[in-house]
């Protein structure tokens, strides 16, 4: 396929993408999960409400992602779990690259999918949800490898870096985690359908940016990227998440121990 156009600057979004502002997280949420699947471009699993969304051209876009020059040295990448960015973490393994992944809503911690150890023949396999944790390796907290790059799974963006999740916040917790765990600053990117692309939307506090953004058809370069959290808000934590998710008493009793 030929390379993606970079793009640093773009002063009118494409006609794919929606144009419209929202002052409403869930309205942007809405108005992308209906996007997608009155365009039918929504793939499996559905429904896509609620869900980090698979799309038509996932696999390209991952494809994309896979040209940025940031990967070229990479030798472990958190990814998500979900469904579209399946592709992502097949790549990586093609390329030798170890994978950690979170276990859906953290409850299982992370595991590491190692190349080394997997059958080549098996890597799709274990790049899928439910495969991989037959393949990857549970590793502690205190144990997680260096990571040198991110890639979350998007419900929508917007070409100046901010991005929403699904609305329940675990891919922001994963990443104040790993600095809480004294991880620097980590890129972040991301792969979405075309009409993913948001003009704009409020973001919180603790929402992480994305430094690149891969479509189908275009790799956008995020020029002034908003800060991402460096450490978790355990005031938005409730007494009900702490006891759904072990990790984080298991990351608090890290804490005090040091």
């Amino acid at each position: 396929m030929t390379s993606p156009r970079k793009r640093k600057a773009a002063p009118a979004p494409p006609q794919s993408e929606l144009t419209l502002c929202f002052t409403d997280k869930a309205q942007a949420r809405a108005a992308v999960w209906t996007s997608l699947v009155t365009r039918k471009v929504a793939r499996f699993p559905f429904p896509v409400k609620g869900r980090i969304p698979n799309f038509d051209g996932a696999d390209a876009a991952a494809a994309n992602l896979m040209l940025h020059p940031a990967f070229v040295g990479a030798k472990c990448v958190k990814v998500n779990p979900d469904a579209p960015q399946r592709h992502v973490r097949k790549a990586l393994l093609d390329r030798g690259i170890r994978v950690l992944t979170p276990t859906p809503r953290l409850k299982g911690g992370f595991f590491l999918l190692d190349p080394d150890e997997i059958p080549k023949q098996h890597y799709w396999d274990a790049a899928s949800i439910k495969m991989g944790g037959v393949f990857g390796m549970p590793i502690p907290l205190h144990a997680l490898p260096c990571i040198d790059l991110i890639v979350m799974g998007s419900v929508a963006v917007t070409r100046e870096g901010k991005r929403l999740g699904k609305g329940h916040g675990y891919a922001d917790l994963e990443y104040a985690i790993l600095r809480e765990l004294g991880q620097p600053p980590i890129p972040v990117f991301t792969t979405v359908h075309s009409l993913q692309v948001l003009q704009s939307f409020p973001t919180s506090a603790h929402d992480v940016p994305v430094s690149a953004i891969a479509t189908p058809e275009e790799l956008i370069e995020v020029l002034d990227i908003p800060p991402p959290p460096d450490r978790i808000d355990w005031s938005l934590l409730s007494a009900a998440a702490l006891e759904e998710m072990p990790l984080l008493t298991e990351l608090r009793s890290l804490e005090h121990k040091s």
